[in-house]
Protein backbone atom coordinates (compact mmCIF):
# COMPACT_ATOMS: atom_id res chain seq x y z
CA UNK A 1 0.00 0.00 0.00
CA UNK A 2 2.83 2.40 0.86
CA UNK A 3 4.26 2.15 -2.67
CA UNK A 4 1.04 3.37 -4.25
CA UNK A 5 0.09 7.01 -4.71
CA UNK A 6 -2.95 8.39 -2.82
CA UNK A 7 -4.80 8.55 -6.12
CA UNK A 8 -4.17 4.86 -6.77
CA UNK A 9 -5.25 3.89 -3.26
CA UNK A 10 -8.49 5.88 -2.99
CA UNK A 11 -9.47 6.19 -6.67
CA UNK A 12 -11.41 9.43 -6.47
CA UNK A 13 -13.21 10.50 -9.64
CA UNK A 14 -11.89 13.29 -11.83
CA UNK A 15 -12.91 16.54 -10.20
CA UNK A 16 -12.48 20.22 -10.93
CA UNK A 17 -10.88 21.54 -7.75
CA UNK A 18 -9.26 24.77 -6.64
CA UNK A 19 -7.49 26.26 -3.65
CA UNK A 20 -7.53 29.98 -2.85
CA UNK A 21 -4.79 31.17 -0.56
CA UNK A 22 -1.18 31.83 0.33
CA UNK A 23 2.25 30.52 -0.60
CA UNK A 24 5.59 30.89 1.18
CA UNK A 25 9.14 30.04 0.16
CA UNK A 26 10.35 27.96 3.11
CA UNK A 27 13.84 26.97 4.25
CA UNK A 28 13.76 23.65 6.12
CA UNK A 29 16.51 23.06 8.69
CA UNK A 30 17.18 19.68 10.32
CA UNK A 31 18.38 20.13 13.92
CA UNK A 32 18.96 17.86 16.92
CA UNK A 33 16.45 19.76 19.00
CA UNK A 34 14.42 22.94 18.79
CA UNK A 35 16.45 25.94 20.05
CA UNK A 36 16.49 27.01 23.69
CA UNK A 37 17.07 30.57 24.85
CA UNK A 38 20.75 31.49 24.61
CA UNK A 39 21.68 28.28 22.84
CA UNK A 40 23.80 28.07 19.69
CA UNK A 41 22.55 25.21 17.55
CA UNK A 42 23.75 23.67 14.31
CA UNK A 43 21.68 22.51 11.37
CA UNK A 44 22.66 19.13 9.96
CA UNK A 45 20.97 19.72 6.63
CA UNK A 46 18.76 22.21 4.87
CA UNK A 47 16.66 22.53 1.75
CA UNK A 48 14.24 25.06 0.30
CA UNK A 49 10.74 24.50 -0.99
CA UNK A 50 7.60 26.31 -2.13
CA UNK A 51 5.13 25.68 0.68
CA UNK A 52 2.45 27.41 2.76
CA UNK A 53 -1.06 26.17 3.49
CA UNK A 54 -2.60 26.71 0.05
CA UNK A 55 0.29 25.10 -1.82
CA UNK A 56 0.42 22.03 0.40
CA UNK A 57 -3.34 21.42 0.27
CA UNK A 58 -3.47 21.90 -3.49
CA UNK A 59 -0.64 19.44 -4.19
CA UNK A 60 -2.33 16.85 -1.98
CA UNK A 61 -5.63 17.34 -3.82
CA UNK A 62 -3.90 17.00 -7.20
CA UNK A 63 -2.32 13.71 -6.12
CA UNK A 64 -5.66 12.33 -4.96
CA UNK A 65 -7.45 13.04 -8.25
CA UNK A 66 -4.43 12.29 -10.46
CA UNK A 67 -4.96 15.61 -12.19
CA UNK A 68 -4.27 19.31 -12.06
CA UNK A 69 -5.68 21.61 -9.38
CA UNK A 70 -6.07 25.37 -9.81
CA UNK A 71 -4.35 27.54 -7.21
CA UNK A 72 -5.52 31.14 -6.89
CA UNK A 73 -2.79 32.98 -5.04
CA UNK A 74 -0.63 36.09 -4.75
CA UNK A 75 3.15 36.34 -5.09
CA UNK A 76 5.74 39.07 -5.09
CA UNK A 77 7.38 39.99 -8.38
CA UNK A 78 10.74 38.72 -7.19
CA UNK A 79 13.04 35.73 -7.41
CA UNK A 80 11.18 33.84 -4.69
CA UNK A 81 7.84 34.42 -6.39
CA UNK A 82 9.23 33.05 -9.64
CA UNK A 83 10.70 30.03 -7.82
CA UNK A 84 7.32 29.29 -6.21
CA UNK A 85 5.55 29.54 -9.56
CA UNK A 86 8.00 27.22 -11.30
CA UNK A 87 8.13 24.62 -8.53
CA UNK A 88 4.38 24.37 -7.96
CA UNK A 89 3.68 24.16 -11.67
CA UNK A 90 6.02 21.14 -11.80
CA UNK A 91 4.07 19.61 -8.92
CA UNK A 92 0.88 19.60 -11.00
CA UNK A 93 -0.78 22.90 -10.11
CA UNK A 94 -2.27 25.47 -12.44
CA UNK A 95 -1.37 28.79 -10.80
CA UNK A 96 -3.52 31.87 -11.22
CA UNK A 97 -1.44 34.64 -9.67
CA UNK A 98 -2.06 38.20 -8.53
CA UNK A 99 1.50 39.56 -8.73
CA UNK A 100 2.46 42.17 -6.11
CA UNK A 101 5.22 44.73 -5.76
CA UNK A 102 5.63 43.51 -2.18
CA UNK A 103 8.13 40.69 -1.52
CA UNK A 104 7.06 37.06 -1.51
CA UNK A 105 6.71 35.82 2.04
CA UNK A 106 9.45 33.51 3.28
CA UNK A 107 9.67 31.13 6.19
CA UNK A 108 12.02 28.96 8.24
CA UNK A 109 10.95 25.55 9.55
CA UNK A 110 13.15 23.86 12.16
CA UNK A 111 12.71 20.10 12.34
CA UNK A 112 13.99 18.20 15.37
CA UNK A 113 15.07 14.55 15.53
CA UNK A 114 11.70 13.54 17.00
CA UNK A 115 9.80 15.11 14.08
CA UNK A 116 8.57 18.22 15.87
CA UNK A 117 8.86 21.53 14.10
CA UNK A 118 8.83 25.25 14.80
CA UNK A 119 8.06 27.75 12.04
CA UNK A 120 8.99 31.41 11.69
CA UNK A 121 7.48 33.36 8.80
CA UNK A 122 9.15 36.45 7.37
CA UNK A 123 7.12 39.26 5.87
CA UNK A 124 3.48 39.91 5.07
CA UNK A 125 1.18 37.10 3.99
CA UNK A 126 0.19 37.83 0.40
CA UNK A 127 -3.31 36.73 -0.45
CA UNK A 128 -5.55 36.94 -3.51
CA UNK A 129 -8.56 39.22 -3.07
CA UNK A 130 -11.77 39.74 -5.00
CA UNK A 131 -10.55 42.95 -6.67
CA UNK A 132 -7.56 41.14 -8.25
CA UNK A 133 -7.68 40.46 -11.98
CA UNK A 134 -8.21 36.71 -11.60
CA UNK A 135 -10.81 34.43 -13.26
CA UNK A 136 -13.29 34.70 -10.41
CA UNK A 137 -16.15 34.03 -12.83
CA UNK A 138 -15.02 30.38 -12.97
CA UNK A 139 -15.94 29.70 -9.33
CA UNK A 140 -19.28 28.12 -10.16
CA UNK A 141 -17.54 25.51 -12.33
CA UNK A 142 -15.63 23.91 -9.44
CA UNK A 143 -16.73 20.74 -7.68
CA UNK A 144 -14.82 21.91 -4.60
CA UNK A 145 -12.73 24.82 -3.32
CA UNK A 146 -10.55 25.04 -0.22
CA UNK A 147 -9.69 28.54 1.07
CA UNK A 148 -6.72 29.43 3.27
CA UNK A 149 -6.51 33.19 2.63
CA UNK A 150 -8.62 35.86 0.92
CA UNK A 151 -10.89 38.77 1.83
CA UNK A 152 -14.61 38.60 2.63
CA UNK A 153 -15.58 39.30 -0.96
CA UNK A 154 -13.27 36.53 -2.13
CA UNK A 155 -15.08 34.08 0.16
CA UNK A 156 -18.41 35.18 -1.31
CA UNK A 157 -17.11 34.46 -4.81
CA UNK A 158 -15.75 31.07 -3.73
CA UNK A 159 -19.19 30.16 -2.37
CA UNK A 160 -20.35 29.68 -5.97
CA UNK A 161 -18.54 26.31 -5.97
CA UNK A 162 -20.55 23.16 -5.33
CA UNK A 163 -18.56 22.48 -2.14
CA UNK A 164 -16.64 25.02 -0.06
CA UNK A 165 -14.19 24.31 2.75
CA UNK A 166 -11.89 26.68 4.60
CA UNK A 167 -9.38 27.00 7.41
CA UNK A 168 -9.84 29.33 10.41
CA UNK A 169 -6.53 30.94 9.34
CA UNK A 170 -8.62 33.09 7.02
CA UNK A 171 -9.50 35.01 10.17
CA UNK A 172 -12.59 34.79 12.35
CA UNK A 173 -13.55 38.39 11.62
CA UNK A 174 -13.26 37.89 7.86
CA UNK A 175 -15.44 34.78 8.07
CA UNK A 176 -18.04 36.60 10.17
CA UNK A 177 -18.21 39.63 7.86
CA UNK A 178 -18.57 37.45 4.77
CA UNK A 179 -21.68 35.70 6.18
CA UNK A 180 -20.97 32.79 3.88
CA UNK A 181 -22.07 29.21 4.48
CA UNK A 182 -18.96 27.05 4.79
CA UNK A 183 -19.58 23.36 4.17
CA UNK A 184 -16.50 22.25 6.12
CA UNK A 185 -14.34 24.40 8.37
CA UNK A 186 -11.13 22.48 9.07
CA UNK A 187 -8.45 23.63 11.49
CA UNK A 188 -6.04 22.67 14.23
CA UNK A 189 -7.48 22.28 17.68
CA UNK A 190 -3.95 22.65 19.10
CA UNK A 191 -2.65 25.72 17.23
CA UNK A 192 -3.56 29.03 18.96
CA UNK A 193 -3.41 30.70 15.54
CA UNK A 194 -6.39 28.62 14.42
CA UNK A 195 -8.58 29.04 17.48
CA UNK A 196 -12.13 29.93 16.49
CA UNK A 197 -15.56 29.90 18.07
CA UNK A 198 -17.40 28.24 15.21
CA UNK A 199 -20.66 28.53 17.14
CA UNK A 200 -20.58 32.31 16.62
CA UNK A 201 -20.35 32.10 12.84
CA UNK A 202 -23.61 32.99 11.10
CA UNK A 203 -24.46 30.91 9.21
CA UNK A 204 -22.73 28.10 11.07
CA UNK A 205 -20.55 25.74 9.03
CA UNK A 206 -22.15 22.39 8.23
CA UNK A 207 -19.09 20.65 9.68
CA UNK A 208 -16.25 21.89 11.89
CA UNK A 209 -13.25 19.61 12.31
CA UNK A 210 -10.72 20.38 15.05
CA UNK A 211 -7.59 18.27 14.52
CA UNK A 212 -5.50 17.11 17.48
CA UNK A 213 -2.44 15.56 15.84
CA UNK A 214 -1.71 12.00 16.95
CA UNK A 215 -4.82 12.11 19.15
CA UNK A 216 -7.08 12.33 16.12
CA UNK A 217 -9.64 15.09 16.39
CA UNK A 218 -13.25 16.09 16.99
CA UNK A 219 -16.04 16.65 14.46
CA UNK A 220 -18.78 19.15 15.31
CA UNK A 221 -21.71 19.64 15.69
CA UNK A 222 -22.02 15.98 16.82
CA UNK A 223 -18.76 16.20 18.83
CA UNK A 224 -17.71 12.83 17.47
CA UNK A 225 -14.11 11.79 18.10
CA UNK A 226 -12.07 10.27 15.30
CA UNK A 227 -8.78 8.41 15.60
CA UNK A 228 -5.52 9.18 13.85
CA UNK A 229 -3.87 6.68 11.49
CA UNK A 230 -0.42 5.28 12.07
CA UNK A 231 1.95 6.25 9.24
CA UNK A 232 3.59 3.56 7.12
CA UNK A 233 7.10 4.44 8.35
CA UNK A 234 8.92 6.61 10.89
CA UNK A 235 7.55 10.10 11.52
CA UNK A 236 10.29 12.61 10.78
CA UNK A 237 8.59 15.93 10.00
CA UNK A 238 5.12 17.21 10.91
CA UNK A 239 5.23 20.20 8.51
CA UNK A 240 2.19 20.19 6.23
CA UNK A 241 0.31 17.34 7.87
CA UNK A 242 -2.70 19.48 8.73
CA UNK A 243 -2.91 21.02 5.27
CA UNK A 244 -2.66 17.58 3.64
CA UNK A 245 -5.51 16.45 5.90
CA UNK A 246 -7.66 19.44 4.96
CA UNK A 247 -6.93 19.17 1.25
CA UNK A 248 -7.72 15.46 1.23
CA UNK A 249 -11.01 15.94 3.08
CA UNK A 250 -11.98 18.68 0.64
CA UNK A 251 -11.33 16.40 -2.33
CA UNK A 252 -13.19 13.48 -0.74
CA UNK A 253 -16.26 15.49 0.24
CA UNK A 254 -16.28 17.20 -3.15
CA UNK A 255 -16.48 13.67 -4.60
CA UNK A 256 -19.56 13.19 -2.38
CA UNK A 257 -18.02 10.51 -0.20
CA UNK A 258 -19.47 10.20 3.29
CA UNK A 259 -17.80 12.05 6.14
CA UNK A 260 -16.31 8.97 7.84
CA UNK A 261 -14.60 7.89 4.61
CA UNK A 262 -13.40 11.45 3.95
CA UNK A 263 -11.83 11.68 7.42
CA UNK A 264 -10.06 8.34 6.95
CA UNK A 265 -8.61 9.59 3.65
CA UNK A 266 -7.57 12.86 5.29
CA UNK A 267 -6.01 11.07 8.27
CA UNK A 268 -4.06 8.78 5.96
CA UNK A 269 -2.69 11.65 3.85
CA UNK A 270 -1.80 13.68 6.93
CA UNK A 271 -0.01 10.72 8.52
CA UNK A 272 1.96 9.89 5.37
CA UNK A 273 3.09 13.52 5.08
CA UNK A 274 4.99 13.03 8.35
CA UNK A 275 7.18 10.29 6.89
CA UNK A 276 9.38 12.60 4.81
CA UNK A 277 11.03 16.00 5.16
CA UNK A 278 8.96 18.85 3.82
CA UNK A 279 5.33 18.68 2.68
CA UNK A 280 5.76 16.72 -0.57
Amino acid sequence: MQNKTPGEIFKLPKLKLAVIGHIEWVTFLKVDQLPLAGQISHAKDCFEEAAGGAAVAAVQMARLINGSVDLYTSLGKDTYGEKCFERLTKLGLNLKVAWRKKPTRKGISLISRDGERAITVIGERLQPIASDDLPWNDMENYDGIFVTATDQEGIKLARKAKFLSATPRIGENTLKISKVKINALIGSGLDPGEEINHEELIPKPDIYIATQGKSGGIVYPEKNKYESIKPSSQEIDSYGCGDCFAGAITAALSAKLNLDKAIKIGAYCGAECSTHYGPY
